[in-house]
């Protein structure tokens, strides 16, 4: 009986160490700051799945846009540069590429060193999807 406690002790204390060890192993799982996932809320649904993709153009590098452009894509530039922290006007994430729109892409394109010309190419957007 003595024995079996022992033994059952010593088990114990393998599981557990073991768990410690593959607890201590694994990543800390990303997080998301909370005003981000409020505005990924707002902005699309899919983007709370990879906060770096705001979905709206599955599109490996989508085309050129500048002020003028509507739709799913100009939805996705907004969407991008609200992320990275830049004014895109009162609405938001609305699908049109206006003169905040504008004003966001260059300073956008000014704080990663790129010609600010307020026109999302595709240099701007590796940028706004990667950093």
């Amino acid at each position: 009986m003595h024995i079996t406690r022992g033994l059952t002790a010593a088990i114990a204390a393998l599981v557990l160490a073991g768990a410690a060890t593959v607890a201590a192993a694994a990543p800390a799982p990303a997080r998301t700051p909370p005003a981000a996932t409020a505005l990924l809320r707002a902005a699309a649904p899919s983007a709370l799945a990879d906060p770096a993709f705001c979905g709206f153009d599955s599109r490996l590098t989508p085309p050129t846009i500048r002020e003028g452009a509507a739709g799913d894509t100009v939805s996705e530039a907004q969407c991008l540069l609200q992320l990275w922290g830049f004014y895109v006007g009162p609405r938001g994430v609305d699908g049109v590429f206006g003169p905040l729109t504008t004003s966001a892409a260059k300073a956008f394109q000014t704080s990663r060193g790129l010609p600010a010309d307020g026109i999302i190419g595709p240099n701007t957007w590796t940028r706004l999807r990667n950093g």
